[in-house]
């Protein structure tokens, strides 16, 4: 064996056992800062953030623990480019700072106070770029801004996984996809300010539910004889699917002919002549129940989205739903199993119940 073909054979046997590490001639780039960490951010399992050089990944639901943190929730991934700090963007950017209150439509780009450029996805009244961002996406400086600019509204707050513990007695048709598929119904709905009243918004709007259907266990409503009740006859449009037509159906228990023709003419769908859509198909039946806390006061004096947004608080939406049924001393047993549901499912999702629980 020749001298250059030994030499050889030992370097493969050293390196196989172990006893030799190749050293490449050039090092090995370190990987790219991800977004820098935020106090304010909410991260969940798998979320990337960066923090003084480095790269951390959450292992679950985190927010204002600072990486590398003490609850063992971040997972060290090593050393990022840029030194703990995000290069400025490139190309040459003279958008204008971003303000709190300034109604920014679909398409502006402002420049937040961490030096990076944010585009808003929806028209929206100058909302947090870092907390609203669902209506502000990152920015790179110096790109073209898209024509139409995009939307993700299948995203939810609430997890398959924490839907299915919220629900674990539920009847089958009520699906976890047909409740996202509802969602494009009314992007707002759960998507509106900080993202701690985003959870505080899905967990009220659950809880009630659940409080309507007994877990997500019931359909249509379950006293047949009140089902010729719900026709009004009085109506122009009258009752055209037969006198009783009407009754409960889906999350909401949605009941009335006139809620059905109204529910129908939001969502383009024809709830009025075939109310049984909501009972037989999972995306009309959860599109129905997000109409009504969306846009209807009931016997309230707000629609429960904007007593969950604007701090009103839960016991707003107890009204919204029964009015002096259960509120103002109706039936406090009722009103407390509302709010006992809502705090338990504030807390799967990690946030406070706020203020103003009761009614």
């Amino acid at each position: 064996m020749s001298r250059l073909r030994a030499l050889v054979a030992l370097t493969a046997l050293a390196v196989a056992s172990g006893l030799m590490v190749i050293i490449p001639t050039t090092p090995a780039s370190a990987a790219a800062c991800a977004a820098p960490w935020q106090a304010s951010a909410v991260y969940w399992g798998g979320d990337q953030a960066s923090r003084n050089g480095r790269n951390y990944q959450a292992k679950w639901w985190t927010q204002n623990e600072a990486p590398p943190g003490t609850t063992g929730v971040w997972q060290d991934l090593g050393a990022c480019d840029g030194g703990g700090t995000t290069p400025p963007p490139s190309g040459s950017c003279n958008h204008p700072n971003w303000v709190a209150g300034t109604w920014y439509p679909a398409g502006s780009i402002v420049r937040y106070s961490n030096g990076q450029y944010y585009i808003a996805e929806h028209d929206n009244p100058g909302y947090d770029p870092i907390v609203s961002t669902w209506y502000w996406e990152p920015y790179t400086c110096g790109s073209q801004p898209p024509t139409n600019p995009p939307t993700n509204p299948g995203s939810f707050v609430v997890s398959e996984a924490q839907f299915n513990q919220m629900f674990p007695g539920r009847n089958s048709f009520y699906t976890y996809s047909g409740l996202v598929a509802a969602l494009s119904a009314y992007p707002a709905f759960s998507k509106t300010g900080s993202a701690t009243v985003q959870r505080q918004e899905a967990a009220a709007f659950l809880a009630n539910v659940y409080h309507e259907t007994g877990g997500l266990v019931h359909i249509v409503e379950q006293n047949t004889a009140n089902y010729p009740h719900y026709c009004d006859p009085g109506q122009s449009f009258g009752c055209p699917a037969g006198q009783a037509a009407y009754y409960g159906r889906g999350p909401i228990q949605l009941s009335w002919n006139f809620n059905y023709n109204a529910a129908g003419n939001a969502l383009g769908l024809p709830l009025l002549t075939n109310p049984w859509l909501v009972q037989n198909d999972a995306a009309v039946a959860w599109k129905t129940a997000i109409w009504y806390w969306m846009t209807q006061n009931g016997p309230g004096t707000m629609t429960a989205h904007n007593a969950m947004v604007t701090g009103a608080g839960f016991g707003q939406t107890i009204r919204s739903i029964n009015g002096s049924i259960e509120c103002n001393g109706g039936n406090p047993a009722q009103v407390q199993s509302r709010v006992t549901r809502y705090q338990q499912f504030v807390g799967i999702l990690g946030v406070s119940a706020g203020a103003n629980l009761y009614c």
